[in-house]
């Protein structure tokens, strides 16, 4: 399966931005599908993931701000953020897959500035 992210970009702190990512295949309704990012100098980390029995879990740094969503007729999740904070600046990945994530993105390049 291959994964494309895309929607990055420059914003303000407290602006808004989409991420989309589009996943090849015809069996996107039974992946899991995830967003991570990592911050320059930092480790990767967790932001949200959609399970494919509709589940929805929140890393609790972007609970409330962010939303996952995902089009199974278009095999695209997306990642709304709003209320973007620097600490939000990062390269963001979409990863997929059956049973664990094993499938990532190229990753898309969020930078927030304060």
């Amino acid at each position: 399966v291959q994964l494309q992210a895309s929607g990055g970009g420059l914003v303000q702190a407290g602006d808004s931005l989409k991420l989309s990512c589009e996943v090849s295949g015809r069996t996107f309704s039974l992946y899991h599908m995830g967003w991570f990012r990592r911050a320059p100098g930092e480790e990767r980390e967790f932001v949200a993931i959609s399970w494919k029995d509709g589940n929805i879990y929140y890393a609790d740094s972007v609970k409330g701000r962010f939303t996952i969503s995902r089009d199974n007729g278009k095999n695209t999740v997306h990642l709304q953020m709003n209320s973007l904070k620097p600490e939000d600046t990062a390269v963001y990945y979409c990863a997929a897959g059956p049973v664990q994530l094993d499938s990532w993105g190229q990753g898309t390049l969020v930078t927030v500035s304060s």
